[in-house]
């Protein structure tokens, strides 16, 4: 019978959505909330920083911004008492002296606006100083302990989504070339011992010149116990080949070898070496060599493998379908 061959290429199992995250401000940190393995969902709080310092410049710019704003209405008053003198009492109020006094309230406006743009700064860092979680997710790394100081850009916790990953394995040139996105395939994971279908979602357009591989990326559902950074294997259909097979009341092992009587068509018989595989159907094994298809071999007549037994005749031919 004609059957796939198979071939294996080992990888990873990774996210594919993975967030590493930081701080925005330098702060000293006050709480973490999490630890690696807990489950997080968009909107936790992750950890806090110390915004007391922020806090006190937050006074310091609200008392700058009321100050800068009684200025400008002091300077908006100025100006519109001379344009009311200027109307009931024309040159009384010089035309440079108008301006003087559009000119401070011009400045008075500036101050303003830079005094409430730096409120609004500050606002902002003190918004930073609590960090939530951005995506729903795992926490996988926890890179920072409470009293660590948190610098911009610096990891604190990294996060995936268990429900994005996938195997990246690399694969050699001639088998990811038989591999398209979209393609289904089957995905051996061994801490689990199950095999799981994944979907073929990424096939890197370059090949590794080294190792002579292509990076292809599998999709795979969402699986009880699958985390990522687990061992993974990927079943690839290398082509077809005849597999024949052969009742096991056949063979007699000598040792470490396995022999059978090949029935001649003069009725004689020969004795052949033959290597075995795999097991097929309840009672057949497959051969690998040591015999071709349509040839006959001696079988007694009462016999018992693996639990099955009856009676059968003298003769079998070598390539009974299996599975």
């Amino acid at each position: 019978v004609v059957k796939p061959v198979v071939e294996e290429a080992v990888g990873t199992v990774k996210s594919r959505e993975r967030t590493t995250i930081s701080a925005r401000v330098m702060s000293t940190i006050t709480k973490i909330h999490v630890r690696a393995g807990d489950e997080v969902k968009v909107g936790d709080v992750l950890v806090e920083l110390d915004k007391a310092a922020l806090e006190r410049q937050r006074s310091q710019s609200l008392a700058a911004l009321q100050a800068a704003e009684a200025a400008l209405k002091q300077a908006e008053d100025d100006v519109n008492r001379a344009e009311r003198l200027r109307q009931q009492q024309p040159g009384a109020i010089s035309e440079q002296q108008f301006n003087e006094f559009r000119t401070r309230r011009d400045q008075a406006q500036a101050n303003y606006e830079k005094a409430k743009q730096a409120l609004a700064e500050i606002e902002v860092n003190i918004s930073y100083c609590t960090i939530k979680s951005p995506r729903n997710g795992r926490i996988v790394d926890r890179l920072a302990e409470e009293g660590d100081t948190a610098s911009p850009g610096v990891p604190l916790l990294t996060l995936y989504d268990p429900g994005s990953l996938r195997l990246e394995v690399p694969v050699i040139e001639n088998l990811a070339a038989r591999l398209e996105i979209g393609n289904k395939v089957k995905v051996f994971i061994d801490a689990l011992q199950r095999e799981i279908e994944g979907v073929v979602d990424e096939k890197v357009p370059q090949a590794d010149a080294a190792t002579r591989t292509v990076l292809v990326k599998v999709s795979l559902p969402a699986t009880p116990g699958l985390v990522e950074g687990m061992f993974g294997r990927l079943n690839i259909e290398a082509g077809r080949r005849e597999h024949l097979c052969l009742n096991v009341a056949a063979i007699k092992r000598i040792g470490q070898l396995d022999f059978v009587e090949v029935v001649k068509e003069d009725g004689t018989k020969e004795q052949r070496l033959v290597q075995i595989g795999r097991f097929g159907r309840p009672g057949h094994v497959e051969v690998l060599s040591g015999l071709k298809a349509g040839e006959r071999v001696a079988i007694p007549r009462r016999f018992e493998t693996d639990g099955t037994s009856g009676t059968a005749s003298p003769q079998s031919s070598a390539g009974e379908v299996s599975r």
